[in-house]
């Protein structure tokens, strides 16, 4: 089921006793956690990481009858870790995701739930498109038995218009058509990243109607953005996603040797995060500033969610393709888009790895 409707369920019957989460999309995610969150007392709820503890210590949790609580709430993130350690392995294309490896106490609960306890599993790590479609697939066969499963696609440019419309209404933000379609195509349609804006937007602005010149001064990074788009897109192997992001940055006047310097540097730094077996923004933050990086949560965020999407013989290709582009780049009079679209076309193709 959708976001939506999984929430008009909650508003008709209360929170689900099990829940499944899966797929990609922040903005959504964050919906129904609010929601869910807002139905319980702040010291009933409860989060796990299926990274750090296993799937039968969340499970006897929830048998746990709490002394200060009747209902609960135990929220579960990086779902995808409880996977059997040798499909994990197949799914993720490299040595696994660690860790329970039998979904059966998770049917045997769903059979028979403690009263009171809302249990939701939240699987972000991968999309519904292109190699990550099978993994994806793994995860969902992994939480068959859980009823209440939603799907948290990536919106489409339309959709996400439509939506950042009615969020720009809801802030008292009046964006004309031109700036709204800026707005959401400079961030990739991400919904998430248009919220926080669009709420910027209308403390900026004021009374008075926000146009494209106010988007290119408050959203700096908007070409950063669609640049992080370009890395995920790759992540899937997408190449006509990817080829329409160069699209979107060239029409955007980005410097192509710039954006492919980005490039590199998210590929390298996703690649020392894997090789120190980083496994959250957090980590990911606190390593780089030891190290005397200084990175912002959201960068952080960015490269764990690269992290994410390449193994490491992919990372080191990537790092590979980035230097010959970069090379070529450098060749006497060359065409920067060529070289660009030569380059994704090389690396979203098949790769070892893959």
């Amino acid at each position: 089921m959708t976001a939506p409707q999984f929430l008009a369920r909650v508003k008709k019957n209360g929170p689900p006793a099990v829940a499944l989460l899966i797929g990609p999309e922040a903005y959504q995610r964050r919906q129904v956690k609010q929601v869910l969150t807002a139905a319980f007392p702040p010291d009933a709820v409860t989060t796990h990481d299926l990274a750090e503890v296993s799937l039968a210590g969340v499970l006897d949790d929830a048998r746990s009858l709490s002394l200060f609580a009747a209902e609960r709430l135990i929220w579960v993130v990086n779902a995808e870790a409880a996977l059997p350690r040798g499909r994990a392995a197949e799914a993720d294309g490299e040595g696994g995701i660690a860790a329970d490896g039998d979904s059966a106490p998770l049917a045997a609960y769903v059979k028979d739930p403690t009263p009171g306890v809302a249990l939701v599993f939240e699987a972000s790590r991968f999309d519904f498109e292109g190699d990550d479609k099978r993994k994806l697939e793994r995860v969902a066969k992994f939480y068959a038995a859980v009823p209440e499963a939603v799907e948290l696609r990536r919106l489409d440019a339309r959709s996400a218009r439509l939506e950042a419309e009615r969020l720009a209404i809801a802030a008292g933000a009046r964006l004309d058509a031109e700036a709204l379609d800026l707005l959401v195509e400079s961030l990739g349609a991400d919904l998430a990243r248009i919220a926080v804006e669009i709420e910027k937007l209308a403390l900026y602005a004021g009374n008075r109607a926000v146009g494209a010149d106010d988007i290119a001064a408050l959203v700096p990074d908007a070409r950063a953005s669609s640049i992080f788009a370009l890395v995920n897109a790759l992540g899937r192997r997408d190449r006509a996603r990817s080829l329409e992001i160069l699209d979107t940055l060239t029409r955007e006047g980005e410097y192509l040797p710039l954006a492919l310097a980005f490039l590199s540097t998210q590929f390298r730094m996703a690649l020392v995060a894997r090789e120190a077996n980083l496994k959250s923004a957090q980590q990911i933050q606190g390593h780089f500033t030891r190290l005397g990086v200084p990175m912002w949560g959201s960068r952080a965020e960015q490269v764990q969610q690269t992290v994410a999407r390449f193994s490491q013989p992919q990372l080191e290709r990537a790092i590979k393709l980035t230097f010959e582009a970069d090379r070529g780049m450098r060749d006497t009079r060359p065409d920067d888009r060529i070289v660009m679209e030569r380059f994704i076309l090389a690396l979203a193709g098949n790769q070892p790895g893959a």
